[in-house]
């Protein structure tokens, strides 16, 4: 029976790991579809070369630095469980991967390839994992759990990583979008400001789309274990998307971007207490932050003028740490939800993990533009990431005449 329950829970997770893969293809029709033509080659290829250099990090260093287990032991070892271990490997660094590919559609069509790989290791490997443990290893060498619960009574909760993936990702991506720069032309003398349509619609909503399904591998496959499994996670993920959408369709006042980046910023808002909520507060949490995220990326854009592309700084990063305050709220059983979670825990320990995103993104990409540097020469950014990096573009012109 116990090997039954073993294979059974390795299943569980090699499914969610595989659901959450998928979604790293959501991460780059999102990019395509939004970017210009000339920049959809290099999001494509970006997110799938990101995700490999994610792997070697993390298998080599971050799991190790997040958890205290690395794999050099011999494969008998290795495959005790059905290869549980393994697999549980396989489903976080799912999670961990997803940091760069969120940071892409920041910095899209003009980052240099090169250096972004190299942040790409460096953050998988050392700035990512350390909040990763601080949060969901009991027993790391910080302490902080420990820390929170006595100064609080409560663990800091997140669940499924609203604050631990993705206000984690949103923020280490505001400096290397602050660093980089306006795309050339964005903004201009007279102040007026350069519109950069999405170039594919049907892609962007296909892109969404993907990531939507996949976020209830995501979200309630953060169970780990089979006998874990909660369909209050995944009715309340359903009502947090609804609410996104709707909030993002109102408030967007029906433009399509807005209405399927909605369903995003729910997903996000409510992976930290999917497990805590009532339906209804998961609604709310959904609906919010639709909401949040057209009125900041409508002031990032247009007032702040900072040229974050696909807007993952208030999609991720601010949706991501009112996901992880809002656990703190609609968690409590006075509104319905199942207790043991303190709003002091949750502030605190969403603040640590905006402090280290915000001290990782700035020390990694900064000492990247000093000795590498990190913009497209402006000849190359002007013909597209697609001729000057990759050498083709997505719908060559030659095609017309085959």
């Amino acid at each position: 029976m116990e090997n039954i329950k073993a294979g059974v829970d390795t299943l569980f997770i090699m499914l969610g790991a595989i659901m959450i893969l998928a979604m790293h293809a959501g991460f780059a029709f999102l990019e395509l579809g939004t970017v210009r033509e000339k920049n959809q080659v290099n999001a494509l290829v970006k997110i799938l070369v990101d995700f490999s250099v994610s792997t070697i990090a993390y298998f080599f260093i971050g799991y190790s630095l997040a958890y205290g287990l690395n794999f050099w032991m011999d494969a008998e070892q290795l495959a005790t469980k059905n290869g549980f271990e393994l697999v549980k490997f396989f489903f976080l660094l799912t999670f961990a991967a997803a940091i760069p590919a969120i940071i892409s559609g920041g910095i899209a069509e003009r980052a240099k390839f090169n250096p972004q790989l190299l942040a790409t290791f460096l953050l998988v490997g050392f700035i990512y994992p350390l909040f990763e443990g601080m949060a969901w290893n009991p027993t790391h060498f910080s302490g902080f759990q420990v820390w929170i619960k006595s100064f609080t009574g409560e663990d800091f909760h997140d669940f499924a990583g609203s604050v631990v993936v993705h206000a984690v990702g949103g923020w280490i991506a505001l400096p290397a979008i602050l660093l980089l720069g306006a795309r050339s032309g964005r903004y201009r003398k007279d102040g007026k400001v350069a519109a950069h349509p999405p170039s594919n619609v049907p892609f962007l909503a296909l892109g969404a789309w993907i990531l939507t399904v996949g976020w209830f591998g995501f979200n309630v496959m953060s169970a780990q274990t089979i006998d874990k499994i909660s369909g209050l996670v995944a009715i309340n993920s359903l009502m947090a998307m609804v609410g996104g959408t709707l909030g993002g369709w109102f408030f967007g006042k029906n433009d399509a971007g807005f209405s399927y980046n909605g369903p995003l910023a729910g997903l996000v808002a409510i992976c930290a207490g999917s497990d805590l909520m009532h339906p209804l507060g998961a609604l709310f949490v959904g609906l919010s932050a639709g909401a949040l995220f057209v009125f900041i990326f409508t002031l990032e854009q247009n007032r702040w003028k900072i040229d974050d592309v696909l807007g993952v700084w208030p999609l991720h990063g601010l949706c991501g740490v009112w996901g992880g305050i809002a656990a703190g709220i609609f968690g409590q059983q006075a509104l319905g939800g199942l207790g043991g979670v303190s709003l002091t825990a949750q502030l605190i320990g969403t603040a640590v993990a905006v402090i280290i995103a915000l001290l990782g993104g700035t020390i990694v990409y900064g000492a990247l533009k000093l000795i590498l540097g990190l913009r497209m020469d402006p000849e190359d950014e002007y013909a597209g990431a697609d001729l000057s990096i990759h050498h083709v573009s997505a719908t060559p012109d030659s095609e017309k005449t085959w």
